[in-house]
């Protein structure tokens, strides 16, 4: 069953704490959304506290997708530039799909939202997003339209000795 989709859903409670539980998860399972394995949500919290604050501040966008019942089980956050020459494209950071539901197509259906989202946003005309390399991730969002422009070698260290390629993509977005 498809993922439902929100632009800005309430932050309740429930979302909160299903955000929480989705990006410990996420970690846990060896995704590369910010931390390393093992965290607690305690850790992440204080992250997820940002992100709100910035949703406050008009920098930020979320969009979470709902499973059949309702739980939260993706989400990617949508920055926008303060920069007055680069307003014209924004950031998508914490791009996340719960390991249950991996393997269903909703990493696909997460980027294609956002993408539809971004495009209902004033004067955005492409999404730009890094990953960590050593995953394959750029081949999965190369596959969703998104573009190699860059590559740092060894800027993220996940561990001692365990340095990864800090890699940018961008998805120009066309008129539809």
């Amino acid at each position: 069953m498809p993922l439902t989709f929100a632009l800005d859903p309430a932050v309740t409670p429930e979302l909160r704490d299903g955000l929480v539980d989705l990006w410990t998860d996420v970690t846990n399972a060896g995704g590369a959304v910010g931390f390393v394995a093992p965290v607690t949500r305690e850790a992440i919290r204080p992250e997820l506290v940002k992100h709100f604050v910035a949703m406050s501040e008009g920098r930020a966008r979320l969009l979470v997708g709902f499973d059949e019942e309702g739980q939260t089980a993706a989400a990617a956050f949508l920055t926008f530039n303060t920069h007055r020459l680069m307003t014209h494209w924004l950031w998508l950071y914490t791009v996340m799909v719960h390991p249950d539901h991996q393997g269903k197509g909703y990493g696909r259906d997460l980027l294609a939202a956002a993408a539809d989202a971004a495009r209902t946003l004033d004067g955005i005309e492409a999404i730009r997003l890094t990953c960590r390399g050593g995953l394959g991730l750029e081949h999965f969002y190369g596959s969703c339209g998104y573009k190699e422009v860059g590559r740092i070698p060894g800027a993220i260290r996940v561990a001692e000795g365990d340095d990864r390629d800090d890699i940018v993509m961008l998805l120009p977005l066309p008129l539809a």
